[in-house]
């Protein structure tokens, strides 16, 4: 599938005392990467839930941090979807620094039912609008 990469600056807000960014601040810098990219294959969160009855939330995650990142560092977050089966998405995403990985996870996304919280397919218009690359 197409690799999708979002612009991030590290700003001040993201750091700890010692100006490198604080490790839980990764994740949301791969959770915005996700939700711009599900927006650039049309589709806002807000009307999924609504419209369709469709959450996605993260299953599980591996995550390793190989080199930190630091207050006002450009960096890249690379997201691609390596699977999807009936009730999930499996994403690859990295965080780069001119080119240099500094942290990479896998995560697992289910798609839930907004009004129970429990799993459900993946509607079928999500499933061909991301199986043509969005």
């Amino acid at each position: 599938m197409a690799l999708f990469d979002w612009p991030v600056r590290v700003y001040y807000e993201d750091t700890d005392s010692g100006g490198v960014v604080y490790h839980a601040n990764y994740l949301k810098f791969m959770e915005r990467a996700r939700t711009e990219w599900l927006r650039k294959c049309g589709f806002e969160q807000n009307n999924l839930k609504d419209e369709h009855n469709c959450l996605f939330a993260v299953h599980s995650m591996q995550i390793h941090y190989r080199l930190p990142a630091l207050f006002n560092d450009a960096l890249v977050i690379r997201t691609e979807i390596t699977t999807m089966s009936g009730a999930s998405i499996q994403f690859e995403q990295s965080v780069l620094r001119d080119g240099e990985l500094l942290c990479h996870a896998s995560v697992r996304v289910a798609c839930l039912d907004a009004l129970r919280f429990k799993p459900r397919p993946i509607p079928s218009f999500i499933l061909t609008e991301m199986q043509c690359e969005c």
